[in-house]
């Protein structure tokens, strides 16, 4: 058997395999447009915090969305985190506007913290709900996000709740490249099977992580996660390593987020996660780009200028890789059309994955938001994955 044969059947193998697995574990998950609302008497305090530096152009968005709630008893808290473009004055006058936000504005970001965690420990040392959601500034939620999304967690007992959103760019290539990141992290992290107490599946979502003050005072709080990038999935990791119950709900019409305005800015973006994946452990990036190239890349060429075997397996592996990528523009409500993105999107991916471990190895650590972290400081913190 040659190897561009194994090659061949491994990338059709695996992506029939994910495919299916992806598709039944999707219809496993609860949508949270089937869940009640959360009845005025019995709804316990909820403390919204929202990290922003920034975020000129989104925030007010964002805001105006958590302020029209359909949930009575909420608190807004708003840690502006050394922002030096408009972002203050939005928030002073928006305070102004509604006395229901409560803005904190961090001026120093102390050693041994990343900026956002750092924002989000503040806010939740200012908050005062039985309940925490950590949410992004440019999050955009449907009027009864909240409400029921707070009636399934006492209904569940859960401790941690996520909800799935849907990116909201316009952008062919950018939605593409969203999709392919999306498809790969659900495969990763498996969200409809956090549930399972013994399961190693952990999640995070930063647009929406709700748990419980109790169980943030318990795991330590952001103090544990403090030098990570990735902060969103290690609180998710930090609370089912803990013992404690996580869920995770489709929420694509509830929750809406411009996960990147630009193929440029996603690639910025990830120059300060992909490295984190594996913990910044150079040995494991060959794996990862020879994983990405059989699986997503060489399809499309093995169909082209193969013959025999090797034509029909990559045959089938494109087919069912463009099939699952027009199911991903379906549900964003996007153009079918966009899914010629997916034949770039491997690239860009492969690209990032070796600009961010180079720019990290050259740099000794990451850029973000205007702050260096060293490489020998973020190596401190507990794993992403291993």
């Amino acid at each position: 058997m040659s190897f561009l044969l194994i090659c061949a059947f491994c990338a059709c193998t695996v992506t029939i395999y994910s495919a299916v697995e992806l598709i039944l574990g999707l219809r496993e998950m609860v949508n949270l447009g089937d869940v009640e609302l959360c009845s005025g008497s019995d709804s316990p305090r909820v403390s919204i915090i929202v990290p922003a530096c920034n975020e000129e152009d989104n925030i007010e968005k964002g805001l105006l969305s958590l302020l029209s709630q359909c949930y009575e008893n909420l608190e807004i808290i708003v840690v502006d985190d050394r922002s030096t473009d408009s972002t203050a004055d939005i928030l002073l006058r928006m305070g102004s506007s509604y006395p229901q936000l409560n803005v904190h504005t961090v001026t120093d970001l102390p050693e041994g913290w990343m900026g956002k965690s750092h924002a989000l420990s503040v806010g939740a040392s200012l908050a005062t709900g039985e309940y925490l959601l950590f949410t992004d500034a440019d999050t955009i939620m449907e009027e009864t996000t909240v409400s029921r999304a707070v009636h399934y967690m006492k209904t569940r007992q859960a401790d941690h709740l996520t909800l799935l959103f849907r990116n909201s760019s316009q952008n062919w290539l950018l939605d593409c490249l969203i999709s392919d990141t999306g498809s790969g992290l659900l495969l990763m992290f498996k969200p409809w099977r956090v549930r399972e107490k013994k399961s190693r599946f952990f999640i995070g979502v930063g647009a929406f992580n709700l748990l419980k003050s109790s169980v943030y005072r318990a795991i330590g709080g952001h103090e544990t996660i403090r030098m990570h990038p990735i902060d969103d999935m290690m609180l998710g990791k930090t609370i089912k390593k803990h013992g404690y119950s996580q869920e995770c709900l489709l929420a694509g019409d509830y929750v809406h987020v411009p996960w990147y305005d630009s193929v440029s800015a996603m690639i910025n973006g990830l120059m300060k996660n992909m490295f984190a994946v594996v913990h910044y452990r150079l040995s494991l990036i060959p794996f990862l780009l020879i994983g990405v190239t059989i699986v997503s890349v060489f399809p499309l060429w093995g169909m082209i200028f193969g013959s025999g075997y090797i034509r029909l397996f990559c045959l089938i592996a494109f087919g069912v890789r463009t099939m699952l990528f027009c199911g991903g523009m379906k549900y964003q409500g996007l153009p079918v059309w966009y899914v010629v993105g997916s034949l770039f999107s491997p690239y860009i991916t492969l690209y990032i994955i070796v600009r961010s471990t180079m720019t990290t190895l050259i740099k000794g650590g990451i850029e973000w938001r205007g702050t260096v972290y060293s490489l020998d400081e973020m190596k401190k913190s507990e794993p992403f994955l291993f």
